[in-house]
């Protein structure tokens, strides 16, 4: 289990099975050339933040995703982290879906589990722009925990984090860690998956 920044001289990252947290998964130069080619493709304001899909479209009615709603390779800007991902030993093979959320300040989503009959075993989560908190649920145990996401990080669930907690952001302005209140401005996330066909 990697330690995260924030926390090496307070406390670590939860021992949850199979949940990985890797902190400048990125460079400051890569984190920027990524927003500039986010900022540049079509958003959809089909919920109440702006995304983006990518190798499939994630049907949010229905929770899943089907054959029909493949929308081709993974652009060339996406390969290197999804080829990389994999040549690491993250996933089994190359991820690809990608969902590319954001989140204004103030915006989050609910605790939730990826979908399990769309996706595989393993969910990688880059963040971009601002940090944020991620909330662990088990709702075996009621047991929480709080992970601080810094910009330019990698957050991989796989095993009991992917299928038996749940994830959550938070909605909030700011999080608190150790006493220290980080102020949220605009985070962009992209969110890596084998999609199961």
């Amino acid at each position: 289990m990697m330690r995260h920044s924030l926390f090496e001289t307070a406390k670590e990252i939860p021992n949850i099975k199979g949940l990985n947290y890797i902190a400048d998964y990125i460079t400051a130069e890569q984190e920027e050339e990524l927003l500039t080619v986010i900022d540049s493709q079509v958003w959809s304001s089909e919920l109440k933040r702006r995304v983006q899909h990518y190798g499939y479209k994630y049907d949010y009615k229905a929770r899943t995703v089907d054959q029909n709603q493949y929308l081709g390779n993974l652009p060339d800007w996406l390969n290197p982290v999804a080829q990389r991902l994999h040549t690491e030993g993250y996933f089994q093979r190359d991820p690809d879906q990608v969902i590319v959320n954001e989140y204004e300040v103030g915006q989050g989503i609910s605790a939730h589990t990826d979908v399990i009959s769309a996706f595989g075993d393993t969910i990688a989560s880059l963040s971009l722009g601002s940090g944020c908190v991620m909330q662990f649920s088990n709702p075996s145990t009621d047991v929480k925990h709080d992970i601080y996401l810094e910009p330019k990080s990698l957050i991989i669930m796989s095993g009991d984090a992917r299928y038996k907690w749940k994830h959550a952001i938070p909605v909030r302005k700011a999080d608190t860690i150790d006493a220290i209140k980080y102020i949220r401005s605009r985070r962009v996330s992209l969110t890596f998956r084998t999609f199961t066909k």
